[in-house]
């Protein structure tokens, strides 16, 4: 399949037809711009976007034939109240023609993951999923934990539910293949086995303790286990411990008892039975009151790689097939689908779907409700599972919802707020700082609309937290005002809590008020008498209030929590900026300087102070340093 971004695969035009000055819902309006598409609209397949009069995307969605499809929504009378109020919005229309149905599949399922329109079914969930790397690009193979772009050269095996089933898992590995987890560069420097290798979770191929051909018959045993070959894997073992024992290598026949036993618990530790099944996804979905949960099992080699929940949003007055589907659509193009998938249930355009994934990933993928057997009692597991998943999550809500309605009367607001924002700073005596700001609303904490904040006008002072507050506080809110001037995007928040006390809370508002704003709710927590985490927490109003909350009150409990999540999310972004520090060359500032240039330098001068004091002659004389570059170089160091 070609490029669903490439220029030659599809033919955009878009409409330039825009009711100007209707920002309200305007249902004639809307039509009208409808209208004014369909009159060179092709009946052909493709992708059509509707867009407000900003610009925004509204809906994405995807037609056999377009004229037919999109003529549906002038006919108002006939749709839904949600569409209805779609169309009173719409100013434009974007269209993609395609070469097919299923293309049209693949291409609406990434534009809605790329712009999360409002009026779209979404999968809410912003996390990629883990694998377990078997690398390739070693003559001892490295097994790891991978996310993200599978560029690096290996096997890779998963989806992993999360980080801890895949944790689990190749901790399990180690003990049982005794394959390294380390870098290779810390591979290269090591003189001694370490300590994976004492407690019997590595090979110590670093320093020779194992042939190059008996670590590959263990990476062997390794890519049989992950490929479903448990049981040929455990009789291996379990002959090669006897013949220990018969030939009175006890030692041996300990170490080879103890893989078995690793053998046994990853055998023991499935929470479902899918003996039989090899590779397959499993999904089965709930529905509460238009609340809608989807289950989702991974087996890979008959093995249970773990489960997880989702919950679509934009899911009220949508057909269950059709969330479904939309929703499959955007998971897969996260996740490699399997041959198969199991559902609990007929999918219209089931085929299709099935049809435009096999063409994506290059092999046959196939959408089956299975009736008896173990597949059976797999679906009826993960229905069963949505549906408790479901109950537990309209639990949660409720009780958010309570608890923000008493965060509303707490600090005067008008209804309970549906963002609030929660900020504090991190620093050691000035070095590394920045400042965190970290996100909730009723579903929950938003982690995809975390932000960290470098720390580096000139004007603020090293280690001044004021200073440092009010220039986060300045770069947000300016910002925000440049790209929602009208605040109708939901990215101004509520309310806004800030980690300290009467001074932070003031440098804020001066901040603030320079910029012309005075309505957003301010609420400084600083901690009690004893600094410490005993419920003395002390709120500081904007008009000078101060009080505190009895000790076993529940919006005490959510209030610390929102504080405790930024203090972690502050903190270990400026862990990271100080370990990243640590490894700071001055030759990272030198502009034209890349990686090898910079280990070239490195290996020809020894340090960087020998480089910054070299003469040109000698940086001319650097392999791979040109007589341009040594000026360069030599010019950046001694500029006066």
């Amino acid at each position: 399949m070609q490029d669903p971004n490439s220029p030659e695969r599809f033919n955009e035009e878009k409409a330039t037809y825009a009711v100007r000055g209707a920002d309200a819902p305007d249902l004639a309006g809307g039509v009208a711009a409808i209208r004014n598409v369909l009159a060179t609209l092709p009946a052909r397949p493709g992708v059509y976007r509707m867009h407000d009069a900003r610009g925004d995307v509204l809906y994405v969605g995807k037609a056999r034939a377009l004229k037919n499809r999109v003529t549906n929504y002038t006919q108002v009378d006939r749709l839904p109240k949600r569409l209805q109020r779609m169309v009173a919005l719409t100013r434009s229309m974007t269209i993609v023609t395609t070469n097919n149905e299923a293309e049209a599949l693949l291409l609406e399922a990434q534009l809605i993951k790329r712009y999360r329109p409002a009026y779209n079914v979404l999968l809410r969930d912003d996390k990629s999923f883990p694998f377990i790397l078997l690398r390739a690009d070693h003559d001892f193979p490295r097994i790891q934990k991978h996310r993200g772009a599978r560029r690096a050269k290996g096997n890779y095996y998963g989806p992993f539910a999360s980080a801890g089933s895949v944790n689990t898992t190749l901790n399990a590995l180690q003990k049982l293949f005794l394959l390294r987890s380390c870098t290779d560069g810390f591979m290269k420097r090591r003189d001694r086995p370490c300590l994976l290798y004492q407690i019997k979770r590595c090979s110590a191929p670093c320093v020779g303790r194992i042939s190059p051909e008996d670590y590959a018959e263990l990476v062997a045993d390794a890519k049989a286990f992950l490929a479903g070959k448990s049981t040929e894997v455990q009789a291996k073992l379990g002959a090669q411990m006897q013949a220990a024992a018969e030939n009175m290598d006890f030692e041996l026949a300990a170490i080879l008892r103890d893989r078995l036993r690793a053998l046994t618990f990853i055998q023991g530790s499935q929470a479902i039975n899918a003996d039989g099944v090899g590779d397959a996804d499993i999904f089965a979905m709930a529905n509460r009151n238009g609340v809608i949960g989807i289950q989702a099992f991974f087996i890979r080699g008959g093995q249970n790689w773990g489960h997880r929940s989702f919950f679509p949003a934009h899911t009220a007055d949508v057909p269950e097939d059709e969330v479904l589907t939309s929703f499959l659509g955007q998971f897969y193009e996260e996740v490699p689908p399997p041959r198969s998938v199991l559902l609990d249930r007929v999918l219209p355009e089931g085929e299709l779907l099935g049809e435009a994934l096999g063409e994506h990933v290059g092999h046959k993928v196939s959408f089956s409700v299975p009736l008896r057997g173990v597949r059976r009692k797999l679906i009826d597991q993960a229905k069963r599972n949505a549906e408790e998943a479901l109950d537990r999550r309209l639990a949660e809500s409720t009780t958010q919802a309570k608890l923000l309605r008493e965060v509303a009367e707490l600090f005067d607001l008008a209804e309970p707020p549906d963002r609030i924002e929660i900020y504090d700073n991190s620093h050691i005596q000035g070095t590394n700082a920045l400042g965190a700001m970290v996100v909730a609303g009723p579903e929950g904490f938003r982690k995809s609309q975390y932000r960290k904040f470098n720390i580096k006008r000139p004007e603020t002072v090293a280690g001044d937290d004021f200073g440092m507050m009010r220039e986060v506080f300045q770069r947000r809110f300016a910002r925000a005002q440049d790209e929602d001037p009208d605040r109708d995007s939901g990215d101004w928040p509520d309310l806004v809590l800030i980690d300290g006390g009467r001074g932070q809370l003031n440098a804020v508002k001066t901040a603030l008020e320079e910029l012309g704003i005075e309505d957003v709710c301010l609420v400084g927590i600083a901690k009690g008498p004893h600094h410490g985490r005993d419920g003395r927490e002390v709120f500081h109003l904007m008009d000078g209030r101060e009080f505190q909350l009895p000790v076993n009150a529940p919006v005490l409990f959510y209030l610390q929590r929102l504080r405790d999540e930024v203090h972690r999310f502050a903190i270990g972004a400026h862990r990271a900026k100080r370990a990243k520090a640590i490894g700071a060359s001055p030759l990272d500032d030198v502009p034209g300087i890349g990686p090898a240039r910079k280990k070239a330098l490195l290996m020809h001068f020894g340090t960087a102070r020998a480089v910054r004091g070299a003469s040109l002659e000698d940086l001319q004389k650097a392999p791979g340093v040109s007589a341009a570059v040594a000026q360069q170089l030599y010019d950046f160091f001694h500029a006066r």
